[in-house]
C-alpha cells in the first residue's frame, strides 16, 4: 500500500533517501532516489554507503508525497551480487509508453564484466512499476550515477561517472549503446566529479554535476550547444554543505512553470553523512541563461494547507536569538523536530500557508512548556497582524491547545510565531487551523 508523507525539507520522512532523480510524468513529479540504510551487522562496512533497494515517490503538489514502495532490490536482479549493498544513484526516463529505470551496482560475474560497478536497466509500464530488471547490464558501461537525456530530435543519451564523466548515444530500445563512449571534455580536471545530470533549456545543454573543489562536494554546471559537449564550465549551483555532508547529488526539473533543484543532505543523521535525506528548493535563471545560485532551505517547496499540521521547525526564516530547532527525540530522529522559543525576541517565519477562502475559526497548537507561556501567531511580520494568541499551560507532556482565530486572513499567507514574554520557554511541535 502506498505510504503518504506530508513534508517540507527533507521531503521524505519515513526513511533515509539520497541521490534524487526527479522526473515529470503526466501531471505528477516522480522521484527515484537511492535508499540509504545502516549497515547490517557483519555484511557491509559500517562506515560506508549501504543500499539494498529502491523506492519511488510521487506528488502532484510538491507537498504531499506518496511512497509507492520498493521497485527494485539487489537480490532480485539477475546480474547483481545479491549481498553487495551497492544499489547507488539511479535515474528513470519514459519512452514510447515504457519506463526505463537505470541503476548501478556490483555484478556477480567479475570475470566476464570486470571488477567495480556497472549499470543495468529495469523496465515498467507505469512510473511506479512493477519494474522487471534486464538479465544483463548495459554492455560497454563501467561506472556509477547513470543519467538519461532524450533530445528534441528523439536521440537518447546515457551519461555516467567513474572519476571522469562519460556519455554515449543509446539505441531506440534504450538498452544498448549506439556510439562510442566519449569522455566529456573541458570539465574540471582536479578533484572528484560525479553524478551527471543533463537537461536542455532554450537551446542550451546544461551538464550539472557534484565536484570536490575543496574538501566536500558542491553542485556545479557547464553548458554546450551539443549534448556530448565540449562543455564550458559556468559556475556553482549550490555551495558545499555548511554542516559538512560530504556528498551532494541532484536533479533539475521544470514543473508547472517553475524550475526545481532536488538534492540531498544528512538532516536525520547529522553525525553520519552516509545516511542522507532528499530535499528540494526552487531554482531560477538569469536572462542570459546562467543559473542563479540556490540557497538550501528547510521550508523547501510547495504550499502548505492551513488545515494540515504545519511543521514550523521547517522554517523560512528564524530569529538570531530566542528561537532554536532540536530533535523531538534524539534517539529517534524520524520523529522529527520541535521549535523552542525562550525569549520575546525569538520568532519563526513559515511561508506559503493556504488559508483558502472560507473563514477558519480556530487554531490548534501541539506544544509543551515547563514554565507556561503565551504564543502569538501573526501575519505580515513578527510584529504584524495578530490572528491568534495561545496560552500554553505548565506541563512536561505534549498538549494540544485549541483557541479561536481572532482575525481570519484568506488566501496564501506567511505565518510568524512568537513568544509574548521573557523568562518563559515553549516547545512547539506543530500548529493547525480549523
Amino acid at each position: 500500500m502506498a505510504y503518504v508523507v506530508v513534508a517540507q525539507n527533507p521531503i521524505i520522512r519515513n526513511q533515509y533517501s539520497a541521490d534524487p532523480s526527479a522526473r515529470v510524468f503526466g501531471d505528477r513529479v516522480y522521484v527515484y532516489p537511492s535508499h540509504d540504510i545502516l549497515a547490517p551487522e557483519g555484511v557491509a562496512r559500517k562506515d560506508w554507503f549501504c543500499m539494498e533497494d529502491y523506492h519511488v515517490f510521487s506528488s502532484e503538489n510538491l507537498t504531499d508525497w506518496t511512497d509507492h514502495g520498493m521497485i527494485v532490490q539487489q537480490n532480485k536482479v539477475p546480474w547483481v551480487l545479491p549481498n553487495s549493498y551497492s544499489m547507488w544513484a539511479p535515474d528513470c526516463i519514459e519512452r514510447n509508453g515504457k519506463y526505463y529505470f537505470y541503476f548501478p551496482s556490483t555484478p556477480k560475474d567479475t570475470i566476464g564484466i570486470g571488477k567495480g560497478f556497472t549499470i543495468g536497466v529495469a523496465v515498467a509500464d507505469t512510473p511506479a512499476g512493477p519494474f522487471l530488471p534486464e538479465k544483463n547490464p548495459i554492455k560497454g558501461v563501467r561506472g556509477i550515477d547513470p543519467n538519461v537525456f532524450i533530445d528534441k530530435d528523439g536521440q537518447a543519451y546515457l551519461y555516467w561517472s567513474s572519476r571522469d564523466i562519460f556519455g554515449a548515444k543509446l539505441k531506440e530500445n534504450m538498452l544498448e549503446l549506439d556510439s562510442e563512449v566519449k569522455t566529456l571534455a573541458n570539465l574540471p580536471s582536479k578533484g572528484l566529479k560525479e553524478g551527471p545530470y543533463v537537461f536542455e533549456r532554450n537551446g542550451i545543454y546544461y551538464m550539472t554535476y557534484p565536484h570536490v573543489e575543496n574538501k566536500i562536494e558542491r553542485l556545479e554546471y557547464a553548458i554546450s550547444d551539443n549534448p556530448l559537449g565540449p562543455f564550458k564550465v559556468m559556475g556553482v549551483i549550490m555551495d558545499e554543505s555548511p554542516t559538512g555532508c560530504w556528498t551532494n547529488h541532484h536533479s533539475i526539473i521544470a514543473f508547472k512553470n517553475q524550475w526545481y533543484l532536488f538534492y540531498h543532505h544528512n538532516d536525520y543523521s547529522p553525525t553520519f553523512d552516509k545516511a542522507r535525506s532528499i530535499r528540494a528548493d526552487s531554482l531560477s535563471f538569469n536572462s542570459d541563461g546562467t543559473i542563479k545560485k540556490v540557497i538550501p532551505t528547510l521550508r523547501g517547496i510547495g504550499i502548505t494547507n492551513a488545515l494540515k499540521e504545519i511543521q514550523i521547525d521547517r522554517y523560512s526564516k528564524i530569529s538570531e536569538k530566542g528561537a532554536s530547532i532540536v530533535f523531538i527525540d534524539p534517539l529517534d530522529s524520524f520523529k522529527g523536530w520541535k521549535t523552542v522559543l525562550n525569549s520575546s525576541e525569538g520568532w519563526i517565519q513559515y511561508d506559503a500557508v493556504d488559508f483558502g477562502k472560507k473563514a477558519l475559526k480556530s487554531v490548534i497548537v501541539k506544544a509543551m512548556s515547563s514554565t507556561g507561556g503565551v504564543l502569538q501567531i501573526r501575519t505580515k511580520g513578527e510584529n504584524g497582524e495578530l490572528i491568534a494568541e495561545v496560552k500554553i499551560p505548565e506541563s512536561t507532556d505534549w498538549k494540544e491547545i485549541k483557541v479561536p482565530v481572532t482575525k481570519f486572513k484568506k488566501g496564501i499567507q506567511n505565518l510568524y510565531v512568537t513568544l509574548e514574554e521573557n523568562n518563559k520557554e515553549v516547545e512547539v511541535d506543530w500548529i493547525r487551523f480549523k
